[in-house]
């Protein structure tokens, strides 16, 4: 299995951004209403989960049934594009190592997700070293407490974590970049900023921060809109 997952487009966003996002950092994915986010950020978690990591999936947008079921559909893909073999037993080991919680967004806090995390780690020894927070925090309505609280517990965790955001075709105001304002403003607490851009045939990934870097790499992948996979062209 190693040879094939080192055939991984993700290995390519790896090395472009000096070993990807990194435990105890925070990154967002950026883009469009239906451009793939949760997909490419799905993509990451698999990927992980191959690799023997604990996952812990957060939704405020999803039922734990659709995202069990989207897990499995891009991972169906991933096999097969990689070869794996044994994909059933791998597919049931990764889910093993992977837990999602939904909560209503009106209620989701900060402390909530932090007792949730402490259940995990007593109750079933599940100490998650790659977490997605997918609806939450909402950019455009947060405050720097909310964001430096998520970063603190992800140095504490030990763990990297993943949010995303949409961008707006009109009225949205960017920085040169283009990145949204409402992003822009916690840049200092974002180790990676990763833009999705939508083609005709494909989704463009860029990204647009990477750590402290003064030059951003220029990648050359991009996400397959019909088996939701990175590849790279």
């Amino acid at each position: 299995m190693r040879n094939a997952l080192a055939r991984s487009p993700v290995r390519i966003f790896e090395r472009a951004t000096g070993g990807g996002l990194g435990r105890g950092h925070l990154g967002v994915v950026l883009g469009r209403p239906g451009s793939g986010k949760t997909a490419f950020l799905v993509g990451l978690a698999l990927d992980a989960l191959l690799h023997g990591r604990k996952v812990l999936h957060i939704s405020t947008q999803e039922s734990v049934e659709r995202l069990s079921d989207f897990y499995a559909q891009i991972f169906s893909a991933l096999g097969e594009r990689l070869g794996l073999e044994d994909r059933l037993e791998k597919l049931l080991e990764a889910e093993r190592h992977r837990q999602i919680l939904v909560y209503n967004r009106k209620l989701f806090t900060l402390e909530k997700l932090e007792q949730s995390v402490a259940f995990l780690r007593q109750a079933a020894d599940f100490a998650p070293s790659f977490m997605i927070l997918d609806g939450t925090p909402r950019f455009e309505m947060t405050e720097r407490w909310e964001v430096d609280g998520i970063l603190r517990l992800a140095r504490e965790w030990d763990a990297e974590v993943w949010t995303a955001t949409h961008t707006h075709r009109e009225g949205q105001a960017l920085d040169a970049r283009g990145v949204p304002g409402e992003v822009a403003r916690y840049e200092d607490a974002l180790a990676l900023i990763v833009m999705l851009e939508s083609r005709e045939d494909h989704v463009r990934v860029r990204v647009l921060k990477d750590h402290d870097r003064p030059e951003v790499p220029q990648l050359q992948l991009e996400l397959d809109p019909h088996a939701l996979l990175l590849r790279w062209v």
